[in-house]
């Protein structure tokens, strides 16, 4: 029998919940408030490019764990992103 606390994989997907959950209370605040504004459009620019990367590793290297991780984070930041651009549209026509 395996001792899955001991496989690599086992502490993979504990930091792959715990760094991607992060996010949720970001999405969360943005589409409670209707607002962006504190979050540098630049920075979810960069994030998302470097999750992107991510992906192509996990791919690349048949990482499960890093692969979920990065899919469910590129889906929360781009809606980060998503929302922003929205709400900022929607502040000129205020």
């Amino acid at each position: 029998m395996v001792d899955i606390v001991n496989t690599p994989n086992f502490f993979g997907f504990i930091a792959a919940a715990l760094t991607t959950v992060a996010f949720l209370p970001q999405v969360i605040k943005t589409i409670k408030t209707k607002s962006a504004e504190d979050v540098s459009i630049v920075m979810l620019i960069m994030f998302i490019t470097g999750v992107l990367f991510w992906i192509l590793y996990a791919i690349q290297t048949n990482s499960l764990p890093v692969l979920i991780a990065n899919i469910i984070t590129c889906i929360l930041n781009t809606t980060i992103l998503f929302l922003k651009l929205i709400y900022k549209k929607n502040e000129h026509f205020v």
